[in-house]
């Protein structure tokens, strides 16, 4: 795998905790790197929302990736910044 180039992974409109472990899977199967999550297709900004960001960020984590989250809305943003989250998320 060519590690030059960061790993894009993107979220649908509506996460399912089945896609979420499928991209968690998906980090766990690449080497560490940089990771670029598209985030602009959420369908909303929620408290599920975060959630989906905050597992992503852990796994990534755990598998010495640096992510990145790319393409948030400007009511994500804010309630990343209500719940004190988005220094963490990188957003």
């Amino acid at each position: 795998m060519d590690t030059s180039q960061p790993l894009v992974v993107t979220l649908p409109a509506r996460p399912t905790g089945e896609e979420l472990a499928r991209l968690c899977a998906e980090l766990a199967a690449a080497p560490p790197g940089e990771v670029v999550c598209e985030v602009g297709a959420l369908a909303g900004a929620d408290l599920a929302a975060v959630d989906v960001l905050a597992r992503l960020k852990l796994a990534a984590g755990r598998r010495g990736h640096r992510i990145r989250f790319h393409g948030a809305g400007p009511e994500l943003r804010a309630l990343l910044r209500l719940t004190g989250l988005s220094g963490t998320l990188g957003l």
